[in-house]
Parts: structure tokens; C-alpha cells; sequence
């Protein structure tokens, strides 16, 4: 009966640890950006860069990998 005491105690202990950072990373703005993450991928493939090079290229004349032809 003891072990249940300890266990008890140790996941309250726990939660309370995980709540003092949910409540750490929502006052230091964590959350705070909630427009960028569903425009992001309408702007993704406008210019991507090259391995090689600093210049970018259009997303037409990229290299494309043989595996997703095949798909």
C-alpha cells in the first residue's frame, strides 16, 4: 500500500514539473506566432537554393529525384 503512496506523490511531482514549463514557455512567447506556420507552405517552393551555389533557382528548373518519377 505504501508503493501507491510513493507513486502517487512521484507523478504529482512530475505533473507539477510539466506544468511550471507549459507556463514558463506561454509567458516567454512560445506560442505567440500563429500566423506563419499556415502561410508558410504557400510560399515554400518560390525559390529554393542550390548545394553548389548561392544563387537561387526557380522551382521548375530544380533536379528532381529519380525515385518520385517512378510514384
Amino acid at each position: 500500500m505504501s508503493v501507491i503512496y510513493v507513486l502517487l506523490t512521484i507523478s504529482i511531482v512530475v505533473a507539477v514539473l510539466f506544468f511550471i514549463a507549459f507556463i514558463h514557455s506561454v509567458r516567454s512567447g512560445q506560442y505567440e506566432d500563429a500566423y506563419t506556420p499556415s502561410v508558410r507552405m504557400l510560399f515554400e517552393d518560390e525559390l529554393l537554393k542550390t548545394d553548389d551555389s548561392t544563387e537561387p533557382i526557380a522551382p521548375e528548373t530544380r533536379k528532381t529525384n529519380s525515385k518520385s518519377k517512378q510514384l
